[in-house]
């Protein structure tokens, strides 16, 4: 579903980022993505989202190489994608039903739809007594879960997790966490980056570490070694 082949990514003059990127990650699988601040990790989710364009190399995404295709066709594929971040990235001036029918409502859902689907999503991250809350009389667990909400609710088949527990308490990120694990059991592939070792050795799930913009280690049920 994600392929990385030989993918280098240097920021003007002379910073590599990432170096000789080579990984594959199957339809339904749960990956982590590990290493110190500054390891590159962020700028391998942007590439996958086709935010950042590799300086070589080649992404495929469902055998599409994203680098060689129009902005159409990028946009198509992106739709199929659910991100979430560390800063949430929530609509300040909108309520929580508001901010999760919005993301419908760019997608063209009609309004019968978006009635249907999105209480039914705020029941699944717990938020379904929140509905009419803005961001800001949210805690900082309830507003990650409301950006979880905002990631699933067109159904994407890859989530990208950018450093979701990155702001939260052990307990939010452990709530945010088996969110994930639940959308990977109804067979969404899970691409989470993280430095939270607790996290990551606690799910023991595949793990990808990068050291100074390449990987240094790649293993199934893998732990935070660094």
């Amino acid at each position: 579903m994600i392929k990385f082949n030989n993918v280098t990514k240097i920021f003007e003059p002379d910073l590599t980022v990432l170096q000789d990127i080579n990984f594959e990650a199957n339809k339904g699988e749960f990956v982590c993505i590990v290493g110190k601040s500054g390891a590159g990790k962020t700028t391998l989710i942007n590439l996958i989202l086709g935010l950042e364009k590799p300086t070589s190399g080649e992404i495929f995404l469902d055998g599409k190489n994203i680098n060689a295709i129009n902005n159409s066709d990028l946009q198509k594929i992106r739709r199929n994608i659910g991100g979430i971040h560390q800063d949430y990235k929530l609509l300040s001036n909108k309520t929580v039903f508001e901010n999760v029918s919005y993301i419908m409502e760019v997608e063209g859902k009609d309004q019968e739809e978006i009635t249907e689907q999105v209480p039914k999503i705020l029941d699944i991250v717990g938020l379904s007594e929140r509905f009419d809350r803005f961001p800001n009389e949210l805690s900082g667990g309830e507003q990650q879960r409301l950006a979880v909400a905002r990631a699933l609710i067109n159904n994407p088949e890859i989530i990208l997790a950018d450093e979701p527990t990155g702001n939260l308490d052990p307990y939010n990120s452990y709530e945010v966490i088996q969110l994930l694990e639940k959308m990977n059991q109804l067979g969404k592939t899970i691409i989470l980056s993280s430095h939270d070792r607790e996290v990551v050795n606690k799910l023991q799930k595949r793990v990808i570490t990068l050291d100074q913009g390449k990987i240094i280690r790649d293993e199934e049920q893998g732990r935070y070694i660094i």
